[in-house]
């Protein structure tokens, strides 16, 4: 599988267990219904950002779900965390892109969005072969990456927490969910290809023979 779509989503989770915690951080997400694989770091060619709203509606309870996901947990009171998904998006949507997942204690929510969105862009500046220097600031090389005209868009989503002042657990985790298009939607695009061909053979029925077509020039 491909998938043709991805929505970027995150979550807040607390409990006194861990494990409950880190449901009720999917639940905060909308994606607790699924059963999650985890993936790796590529956003694939002409792969569709969608609106989170939208993409949980494709979402149907019990599916295989692929994502990227972010995570880290914590129960020592008021310990601040963050999880962050990157995302790199070349201009060229016949290339891939990519997610980059990063996870942190002590970093604010906007730190850690920037070096998850920083991880990506670097990473796929390296592959188009985009030249920048590694020791300058993210704001620097960014500019440098999208005036290189190769790196259309670079994003992320990021969600942070102080850890519960109780010493709940607290579980805060960020996704990049991909999908693929929905069997209606194969199901459209197969009656579609069908129709035009049809359409095709129709056209090529209505033409004349080619040695009348022969004909018709000698007579010319």
């Amino acid at each position: 599988m491909v998938p043709q779509k991805v929505f970027l989503t995150k979550g807040l989770g607390v409990h006194k267990n861990r494990l409950q915690s880190f449901e009720l951080a999917l639940r905060n997400a909308g994606i607790e219904k699924c059963n999650l694989v985890y993936v790796s770091s590529i956003l694939p060619p002409s792969c569709k950002i969608i609106h989170r709203d939208e993409g949980l509606k494709l979402l149907k309870a019990g599916q295989i779900t692929f994502c990227v996901m972010a995570r880290l947990e914590s129960n020592e009171p008021n310990r601040l965390m963050s999880s962050a998904i990157g995302v790199a998006i070349p201009k060229d949507l016949n290339n891939y892109g990519y997610l980059s997942e990063h996870h942190a204690f002590g970093e604010k929510g906007e730190k850690a969005g920037e070096y998850a969105e920083d991880l990506a862009a670097t990473m796929l500046a390296t592959t188009l072969g985009i030249e920048f220097n590694p020791d300058t600031a993210w704001e620097e090389r960014e500019q440098v990456y999208k005036t290189s005209g190769q790196i259309f868009r670079t994003t992320n989503v990021c969600q942070s927490a102080e850890a519960n002042k109780d010493g709940l657990w607290t579980t805060v985790i960020a996704a990049a969910v991909l999908l693929e298009d929905s069997e209606e939607n194969k199901n459209q695009n197969n009656k579609s290809q069908i129709t035009n061909t049809e359409t095709q053979l129709q056209d090529l029925q209505k033409q004349p023979p080619q040695n009348q077509l022969l004909q018709n020039q000698k007579a010319q």
